[in-house]
């Protein structure tokens, strides 16, 4: 009787796995802070891709992990052909075709020796317009490179608009874009910083958003819609709720929200404490994100979760 009248179901398909690839490891580099989750070569990376198309999920977001001594103050690797990136893009491309669509995140901090979402000016502060020449240039790259779907992530004024007019102008109208419309400056991030290596000096404060503030995200919905942003995403996902439920009532595109790797490690260190049920758990999160609003969420629990569901 429960299951027959359930107001709010998952399904595989909601499900975006994030990756995240490591140039230069011959073999999966765990991450310390999140326990199952891994730095993954380019053939354990193909792995993880062909797993989730078993599994029935509907995409993968790749994050690349360059070399420490490539990085510069500009993000080189993140627009070099040959980027760690870009080179994930093609492989994954080559193992699963259209069976999964290939998401690329689009930001320069992974790639630059300071850590910040954007070049910076002589002051050091993030120069939002010089970023933007940068994130067009990144666009096409991994458009080029084979990404289905481009992630633009560092919340730079204007980065929707031009990100599609830099796709445009190499005839890749059919290449999407997710915007991450609502990103807070969040202190659930900490793990993710091991898990791509980075390098960040100070905080993010300047150009993420104030976890106090409702009506600034609806401002930057509103302009991510009239830039071109095909699908919108709320990150963090748990804590944010509220401001998912409140996006998803107000647009009539997809919806994403992306459950990062604070909400993961808290639930995986609580059950590997036996405080909680793990399984129970990671089901009744999802279960509330998508309640929330969300048509998809990035998970890490994304094949995991799928493949139980197929189980059922």
């Amino acid at each position: 009787m429960r299951r027959m009248v359930a107001e709010t179901r998952l399904h595989p398909a909601d499900f975006i796995l994030p990756a995240f690839v490591r140039e230069g490891v011959s073999e999966p580099v765990p991450i310390g802070a999140m326990p199952g989750v891994v730095q993954h070569t380019r053939d354990s990376l193909k792995k993880a891709a062909a797993e989730a198309v078993a599994a029935g999920v509907s995409g993968i977001m790749l994050f690349g992990v360059p070399e420490e001594s490539k990085k510069d103050a500009l993000g080189t690797p993140g627009t070099d052909p040959d980027g760690i990136l870009q080179v994930a893009l093609r492989d994954v491309r080559a193992e699963v075709g259209d069976d999964l669509l290939v998401m690329s995140d689009l930001c320069l901090d992974e790639t630059t020796d300071h850590g910040h979402c954007g070049v910076l000016d002589a002051e050091g502060r993030v120069d939002n317009d010089a970023t933007l020449e940068r994130y067009a240039e990144m666009a096409q790259v991994q458009a080029d490179a084979g990404a289905h779907v481009v992630g633009p992530s560092g919340m730079m004024d204007g980065q929707i608009g031009v990100v599609r007019d830099a796709l445009d102008q190499i005839g890749r109208e059919d290449v999407a874009i997710l915007a991450y419309t609502a990103k807070y400056a969040s202190a659930f991030y900490g793990p993710f910083r091991e898990a791509v290596g980075s390098s960040l000096q100070g905080d993010r404060k300047t150009y993420q958003q104030d976890p106090g503030n409702v009506r600034e995200s609806l401002r930057e919905l509103a302009l991510d819609l009239e830039e071109g942003a095909d699908m919108v995403m709320v990150k963090p996902a748990g804590p944010y709720l509220d401001i998912l439920a409140r996006v998803a009532d107000a647009v009539d595109v997809p919806v994403a929200a992306y459950q990062i790797s604070g909400e993961y490690s808290m639930i995986e260190a609580a059950a590997e404490r036996g405080w909680i049920d793990r399984d129970r758990a990671i089901m009744e999160a999802l279960t509330g994100i998508r309640r929330a609003g969300a048509r998809n969420i990035l998970t890490y629990w994304a094949t995991e979760a799928a493949q139980k569901l197929k189980d059922q």
